[in-house]
């Protein structure tokens, strides 16, 4: 086969989704002409979504050499050093793609990323707004908006942008009802769909008080099984499916996925549904787990989230040593809620810390509603512990990230909205690390312990 040839199959099998195919014939094709810029560009993604990024790197710049007129091959190392926050050289490619392309609005939308992500939100904005200009259908912009905006608050151009999402297509073939779109719910049944994130579901199912006050006679929820018996007790849900069941497709007027109800019911900052709580826990699984629990003032730990999420590497204390300033604090007994990273040092806790390790013995999250709702406070990062707690009604204090905080949790705030009276903010400084948020939290929980804050 030629070299185009290959180039011409390995296109095929990479939209296919066969990447180690896709690669052979990239390979070879570069075997037969190593000039050759398009297979190196496309074996520079393929091998940048295996991880290899060293090697990618080297392909889009070899690519570049070869074509340095192309902004898309500036673009495409740009995204890769974004990725790797190699920011600075990450801007001097976007600027250089843009002033061979300066009507693209994939460079104008990932110009606008990067400023979100070095916190120039004025910047991002006006970049992002140039590529919906540019490009009113490029989803992608639109979406990258919606988390500047959310995080500002702006929510009612926040929620409408956010709707450019693409990621339901399981479910948009799956069920046999329309997707509902804000049409009128009276006498109409809804099913509430599936996020990816545990937390997504906890902080938006919330709203089916809400949806029967605008009429809907009946609402269901497809969640994780990890979920199912805890969204039992959810307020306003007349039934909750696992995906691990036979999900029927059809049987609702209506589905939608849960970060579609704040825009179709016009979630605004002062319209946040907080009838907290609107979870519960089981009272046999809280018998059960009662008489384990120490006495005394007792405080839930979570310092790890999932390692899969994007931005995992912040978000997570890198080790549960960083917590010692709080277990110094006396009078004070510490319960590990830490499931999945983080268990086999939960059970091998630093020196002179007294950690009692559940983590590995919950079961679901009916199981750590139980032991949370017989704790006095949380501490925990960003993870779906912090919306359990939050949703419970329990106190939380959460510990945030500088860099890429989530836009659920606004900027500059010490409070939540969307948990209003039991939770509490800590950031991290511009400056970034933990070390300083640790010294206020240990700082916080000493007073607290005393009875001088609540």
């Amino acid at each position: 086969m030629t070299e185009d040839g290959l180039f011409t199959e390995g296109n095929r099998l990479m939209a296919a989704g066969e990447a180690e195919a896709a690669e052979r014939c990239f390979r070879l094709a570069l075997a037969l002409r190593p000039d050759f810029p398009e297979a190196l560009t496309n074996l520079g993604l393929l091998r940048e979504q295996a991880g290899a990024l060293d090697e990618a790197e080297a392909c889009h710049r070899r690519a570049i050499a070869l074509r340095p007129d192309q902004a898309r091959l500036h673009l495409n190392l740009g995204v890769l050093l974004m990725n790797v926050r190699r920011y600075a050289e990450a801007e001097t490619r976007f600027r250089h793609a843009l002033a061979l392309a300066p009507d693209s609005a994939a460079a104008w939308s990932n110009l606008g990323v990067l400023m979100i992500r070095t916190q120039r939100e004025d910047a991002a904005e006006r970049c992002l707004r140039n590529a919906i200009g540019l490009d009113p259908a490029y989803a992608k912009a639109r979406f990258n908006l919606a988390y500047g905006l959310l995080r500002q608050g702006r929510y009612e151009e926040g929620w409408e942008c956010l709707e450019a999402r693409e990621w339901y297509g399981i479910l948009d073939r799956h069920f046999t009802c329309p997707r509902w779109q804000g049409e009128d719910l009276a006498g109409k049944s809804l099913l509430i769909g599936l996020e990816a994130g545990h937390g997504d579901m906890i902080q938006f199912c919330r709203y089916g008080p809400l949806l029967k006050r605008m009429g809907a006679a009946r609402i269901t929820v497809l969640c994780h099984p990890g979920l199912k018996t805890l969204f039992d007790t959810l307020s306003g849900i007349d039934e909750a499916i696992s995906v691990a069941e036979d999900v029927p497709a059809s049987g609702w007027d209506y589905w939608t996925p849960p970060l579609s109800l704040p825009y179709h019911c016009r979630t605004r900052l002062d319209s946040i549904p907080t009838p907290i709580p609107y979870l519960s826990a089981d009272p046999e699984r809280m018998a059960y787990w009662s008489p384990r629990l120490p006495p005394g003032k007792r405080v839930g730990w979570v310092w790890k989230g999932n390692p899969r999420f994007e931005n995992d590497a912040d978000r997570s204390l890198p080790s549960l040593d960083l917590l010692v300033p709080l277990g110094r604090v006396p009078g004070i007994r510490f319960v590990s809620l830490q499931k999945g990273a983080g268990e086999d040092e939960a059970r091998n806790p630093p020196a002179g810390v007294k950690l009692l390790a559940l983590g590995h013995e919950l079961t679901d999250f009916a199981d750590t509603a139980a032991v949370v709702a017989g704790l006095d406070l949380i501490i925990s990062v960003d993870t779906a512990v912090a919306h359990l707690a939050g949703a419970l009604g329990k106190p939380c204090w959460v510990l945030l990230p500088d860099h890429m905080t989530d836009w659920r949790w606004l900027k500059d705030r010490a409070d939540s909205p969307w948990y209003p009276g039991t939770m509490r903010l800590f950031r991290q400084s511009p400056e970034g690390g933990w070390g300083p948020v640790v010294v206020a939290v240990a700082q916080a929980l000493a007073a607290w312990s005393v009875g001088a804050i609540t």
